[in-house]
């Protein structure tokens, strides 16, 4: 005896210490997920660093006033335009100018303006006072010599070498814009006099003779009152925005040269300031203002959709402002294939800010001099920036995620094109020139969308089920029932995800009347079928065993389902004009085929078997004595379930609904294959959804590791796992006070 009660008490001992270590296993582990989700999500949450590597000094170097610099993409040469025409190719470690080119400025003229198109097209022009124009790209060619790489300048100039003519009249050109269109490139410019012109090159190159021929379009715009100071064109040649310097903003339409038209004049400026600085953001669809007390504005055209007050034309909008400057703007210069941009100001300040997101990444004075240009990276990890007193200095950038913010991820967001704030999920496009858009709500929306339509098909049926089973069926068909359900949780969801997207949702779409008269119908008939079987003689109602009354309504389910699918197309036909589907439309519903209701149906039959397996047993292991006590006490079997069973298996049925809707919230599959993944922001049955399970499972595989869109898909995971180990927490809350509640039944 004394053996064995030391036998028992080692393995109590053992037993408690495999649970507690089971136990805090569980809390390693989860803990383990969370620290790694959240290293992924962090570097998001980081701003810009920006650390000087070299400096050196302008004058020996290169010539004139500088009118802008750009980088090439491997980071060791950087151009330099002067406003005297001249571009110099200089190496960032050394400052050594490797390639001077002096442009053909004719004798007896000088330059008056340079306008740089977007920094993707590498192209430049220089206006000159007798009304013609220079064009010249800053382009690189690769030179290998074994395993060693050069990176060499290769000028280029693609409307030739001789001054183009944007003025026959010879009048001195005083603002100049530049765009690269395919083949072509337009120039839009005004003259000392007033005139607005528009000058379109177009170069064919001949295929047997290589020879490259370049025609001319010229047109006049609209006459203007006053002097413009800064013009931009946009990619497609579509638009041409104008500003001076007083803050007037002017929009032309010349999507039809011939006739184009001043659509939109607004203030992009109040009081006494003054607009310094305007550039076009990657893309052209929207552009930066600066102005004279360090303010930053992004504004775009927004289409006017009060047909009453407007004409449903596009209207200049200012959409989103960003951290103040200490000084007046003095350049802008936007990213390669970001929406940001690098903004320099008199007080000698360097900021790095992002359109989308409206971050400001980095802002702080790296010169005690103004800085008076500005240049960036093809790869965003480079900067060099250029100060009044002639320093010039190469700094390395780390700005890696400036798309991520809380706003962006959390708030509405005005995305160019769109004709208001809005939260949108569209992480990649076949542009470059594309706005990732990573709001976060349409996903969690989906989610609980996904979730909520599951648990109402899924917890009245699994419920109500488990009910019936536990306490009035008979034990022997209980034995066969129990399993079976619970060997409904072993079907992968795959094949459930595959059903519901290719037979259920065509199915649910050709009978949608089905669905609602299957809601009304089967009650009716569950109720009918009770009334006629209490009206049958005593003798035959008795031949049926007591907990097998159920196996009757087997085949009356399976004949109303039959013929309400069969009356559904007279039903439509009877009341809908023939097609349900329309009548939701002409009301202003939208119906998808794969939708809501697929995915709670299909999702529902994956979580039955976990809610019916749990509330099963909860009701089951009420102690016989509650149950035999309340009959004998003269309740009846249904008050006895109600008043007694129900609330003893409370805390048991609670946890059951809550794993069933954290089953339904982790679920993939079917969600992936039922829904048509679109993500919306509402709660329409009919319409389908993305959830943030089904988003990572798409778009993970396709993501470049330690970007912007993979970090945030890593942030998709974390929210999801929150979110399931939140309401697991409310949910254990909630139980235990339950069980508390009900323990001196």
């Amino acid at each position: 005896m004394a053996r064995r009660r030391r036998r028992r008490y080692l393995a109590d001992g053992a037993a408690r210490w495999m649970v507690r270590a089971g136990g805090g296993g569980v809390v390693v582990a989860l803990t383990l997920i969370f620290v790694y989700l959240f290293s992924e999500v962090l570097p998001m949450l980081r701003g810009a660093d920006v650390e000087p590597v070299a400096g050196y000094s302008v004058a020996p170097r290169f010539d004139g006033e500088v009118a802008g610099m750009m980088l090439e993409r491997y980071d060791e040469l950087g151009m330099r335009y002067s406003r005297s025409g001249t571009l110099s190719y200089f190496s960032l470690a050394s400052g050594e100018v490797l390639q001077r080119v002096e442009l053909d400025v004719p004798d007896g003229t000088e330059v008056t303006t340079v306008a740089m198109a977007e920094p993707r097209a590498r192209r430049v022009a220089y206006g000159l006072s007798d009304g013609t124009a220079l064009v010249v790209d800053h382009e690189i060619r690769l030179d290998f010599e074994g395993e060693q790489r050069r990176v060499l300048p290769d000028p280029q100039f693609p409307l030739g070498e001789d001054p183009l003519v944007i003025d026959p009249q010879g009048r001195p050109l005083v603002a100049l814009a530049v765009q690269k269109a395919g083949e072509d490139t337009g120039i839009a410019a005004q003259t000392d006099d007033g005139r607005l012109l528009l000058v379109r090159f177009r170069t064919r190159t001949s295929f047997l003779t290589g020879e490259t021929e370049v025609s001319r379009q010229a047109w006049t715009l609209p006459e203007l009152e006053g002097r413009l100071d800064l013009l931009e064109l946009t990619a497609n040649l579509w638009t041409l925005i104008g500003a001076d310097r007083s803050g007037r903003l002017l929009y032309f339409d010349i999507s039809d040269p011939a006739s184009a038209v001043l659509r939109d004049e607004a203030r992009a400026v109040e009081g006494g300031e003054q607009l310094t600085a305007l550039r076009m953001l990657n893309g052209t669809f929207s552009w930066i203002i600066g102005t004279s007390e360090g303010r930053l504005s992004q504004w775009f055209l927004v289409r006017d959709e009060n047909q009453d007050a407007g004409d449903n034309v596009f209207r200049l909008t200012r959409v989103r402002d960003f951290e103040q400057h200490p000084g007046a703007i003095t350049r802008i210069q936007p990213e390669y294939t970001r929406k940001g941009f690098a903004a320099v100001d008199d007080s000698g300040a360097l900021g790095l800010h992002y359109g989308t997101s409206a971050r400001t990444m980095f802002l702080e004075s790296i010169s005690d001099a103004p800085l008076v240009s500005v240049g960036i990276s093809p790869v965003d990890d480079k900067l060099v920036v250029e100060s009044a007193d002639g320093r010039l200095s190469v700094h390395d950038v780390r700005n890696n995620h400036p798309e991520a913010s809380l706003k962006a991820l959390w708030g509405k967001v005005w995305y160019e094109g769109r004709g208001g704030p809005d939260y949108v999920w569209q992480a990649s496009s076949g542009a470059d020139s594309f706005e990732p858009k990573f709001s976060l709500v349409p996903l969690t929306i989906g989610t609980i969308k996904a979730a909520l339509f599951a648990m109402l098909f899924a917890t009245p049926l699994a419920i109500a089920g488990a009910i019936y089973t536990a306490y009035f069926m008979a034990p022997r068909l209980r034995g066969y029932v129990k399993p079976t359900i619970e060997v409904m949780e072993a079907l992968p969801t795959v094949i459930l995800g595959f059903l519901a997207g290719l037979w259920l949702a065509p199915f649910i779409e050709n009978h949608i009347p089905a669905v609602f008269t299957v809601l009304i119908g089967l009650p009716a008939a569950f109720l009918g079928m009770a009334w006629a079987f209490s009206r049958l003689p005593r003798a035959i109602r008795l031949r049926i065993p007591p907990g097998w009354e159920a196996v009757i309504l087997i085949p009356v389910i399976a004949l109303v389902v039959w013929g309400l699918v069969q009356l559904s197309p007279l039903i439509e036909i009877w009341f809908f004009d023939g097609s349900m589907r329309q009548w939701f439309t002409d009301i202003g519903i939208t119906y998808d085929q794969r939708n809501a209701l697929v995915v709670g149906i299909a999702m529902g039959f994956a979580v039955i078997p976990t809610i019916f397996s749990i509330a099963e047993d909860a009701v089951f292991t009420v102690p016989r004595h509650l149950t035999q006590g309340s009959l004998a006490l003269g309740a009846t079997p249904w008050q006895t379930v109600t008043r007694v069973v129900l609330l003893t298996a409370s805390p048991g049925i609670f946890s059951a609904v809550m794993i069933g809707f954290g089953r339904a919230v982790g679920e993939t599959m079917i969600v992936l294959m039922a829904t048509g993944n679109s993500p919306v922001v509402n709660f329409n049955i009919f319409e389908g959804m993305r959830t943030l399970s089904a988003n990572i499972a798409v778009e993970l595989p396709e993501t470049a590791v330690g970007s912007t869109h993979y970090r945030i898909l890593f942030l998709a995971g974390l929210v999801l796992f929150a979110l399931t180990f939140l309401v697991n927490t409310i949910a254990e809350l909630v139980r235990q006070r339950l069980r508390a509640r009900y323990s001196s039944l």
